[in-house]
């Protein structure tokens, strides 16, 4: 027989504690504006960690991104990247515009961009092209990145036809700073709509990858169209003497120039002196400067120059340096680096610079200490000098002029091959040290 409970059956016990708060997010009692204050002062290594938390956090986080390198052209397309990231100020976009061949192992790796290709792709412009989006593609993402992000000053490019630009120009005005790759003089007619451009770079011929042609009409259109131009950089872009010309005398705030692996016609180097505010002049990957620097009746010298660079660039034509220097003889500063052809009987045409009070050298292994001498002796105001990876020029063949002129410097870094010695022996000596700082070899 089975003995049934009197008592009324337990019931289960319930939960009624009220919730407390911290049982709740207490950033939900902050605005958005507060949270965002927050989040400005947290350091960028958890950027990533904070838009984790949650999706508010992951919204707001993505307002305080200010730039951006875009790998996937369907993130423009789509929206998200507007959406994501509205306030957005600069912009790469030429990783994103191209196309990788699935399933490949080969990367093609440039200091602008990379891209995976296929086992049977060819170093020919036309074959890079299949690797590139298509212009009106490429167009509406400029469109739709300009609608969504109006605040852009910086934006790196390929690719695009006038009317991407144009939408760009349109909608972005604070737009300061432009990289247009595979530009041509269409896409140059149509830049005087970007109205407060300060920085420019146009990159034409790029060999192996694309080849577009950048001649004196665009060129002109340029000048006519960017007055405010500060900065300009030309690789692998045409042109003449008529060009640059144009370019001077319209872009008279033009403090910057770079000219990067150029196809210009001979003679357009005297064009420079029109110029007249030009402070910096730089020469990279440049197979030669001008084989003849032609005069007029205006032609001048280059005054307001301050600073000369050499970088990878082929110096063997005495005649070419010998201009050039003598255009640039107001230059305060000459850097000479990686150059190929640099030998005493043209590194001595630079004495003709008297003003010069700093020089560097780097990877120019003909120069010889002889040749070194000749010209920095004839400076009377240098007051900085470095010598790197430059073979020819040994410590044993210092002169006791030179040695002298050394403890002068206010700045001073020797290291012309692994095995000089005169950086600790200058130490010992106190060479080095009256006028300033020494800096040791690497």
């Amino acid at each position: 027989m089975k003995l049934q409970s009197v008592s009324s059956p337990k019931t289960p016990k319930t939960n009624s504690r009220t919730p407390s708060l911290s049982d709740f997010d207490r950033t939900l009692l902050f605005s958005d504006e507060i949270l965002l204050r927050i989040l400005a002062k947290l350091p960028d290594s958890q950027r990533d960690a904070n838009s984790l938390v949650c999706k508010r956090w992951l919204f707001l986080q993505g307002r305080l991104v200010r730039s951006l390198k875009v790998l996937d052209w369907g993130f423009i397309q789509s929206g998200r990247l507007t959406t994501r990231f509205p306030n957005l100020i600069q912009v790469d976009l030429l990783s994103g515009s191209l196309i990788s061949t699935r399933n490949s192992d080969i990367l093609l790796n440039h200091k602008m961009f990379s891209v995976q290709i296929g086992s049977h792709f060819s170093p020919e412009s036309e074959a890079f092209q299949t690797h590139l989006l298509s212009p009106e593609v490429i167009d509406r993402g400029l469109r739709e990145l300009a609608n969504g992000c109006p605040n852009l000053g910086k934006v790196a490019l390929v690719g695009a036809t006038e009317l991407g630009l144009l939408s760009l120009a349109e909608e972005c005005s604070t737009l300061q700073d432009l990289e247009l790759h595979k530009c041509n003089d269409n896409l140059l007619h149509v830049i005087s709509a970007c109205k407060n451009l300060q920085i420019l770079k146009l990159v034409g011929n790029l060999n192996g990858f694309y080849s577009s042609v950048v001649s004196d009409i665009g060129l002109t259109f340029l000048a006519q169209g960017c007055r405010r131009l500060v900065k300009l950089e030309l690789n692998g872009c045409e042109g003449s003497f008529v060009g640059m010309k144009a370019i001077g005398q319209c872009c008279q705030m033009l403090e910057e120039l770079i000219i990067c692996d150029h196809r210009m016609e001979a003679g357009w180097l005297s064009a420079l002196p029109y110029c007249e505010n030009l402070k910096t002049l730089k020469f990279v990957s440049c197979k030669k400067i001008d084989s003849s620097l032609e005069t007029d009746e205006n032609f001048g010298l280059c005054p307001a120059l301050e600073r000369l660079h050499f970088h990878k660039c082929q110096l063997r034509d005495k005649k070419t340096a010998s201009d050039l220097f003598t255009l640039c003889g107001a230059v305060r500063e000459i850097v000479l680096q990686d150059c190929w052809g640099l030998e005493n009987d043209v590194f001595i045409l630079a004495s003709i610079c008297r003003r010069v009070n700093i020089l560097s050298l780097e990877g120019c292994s003909l120069l010889t200490t002889n040749g070194l001498e000749s010209v920095i002796l004839s400076w009377k105001e240098i007051v900085s000098l470095k010598v790197v990876g430059c073979k020819n020029i040994k410590d044993e063949e210092i002169s006791p002029a030179l040695s002298s002129l050394f403890s002068m410097l206010k700045e001073l870094k020797w290291r012309p091959d692994t095995k000089s010695l005169l950086a600790s022996s200058v130490i010992g000596a106190n060479i080095g040290k009256r006028g300033g700082k020494f800096f040791r070899g690497f």
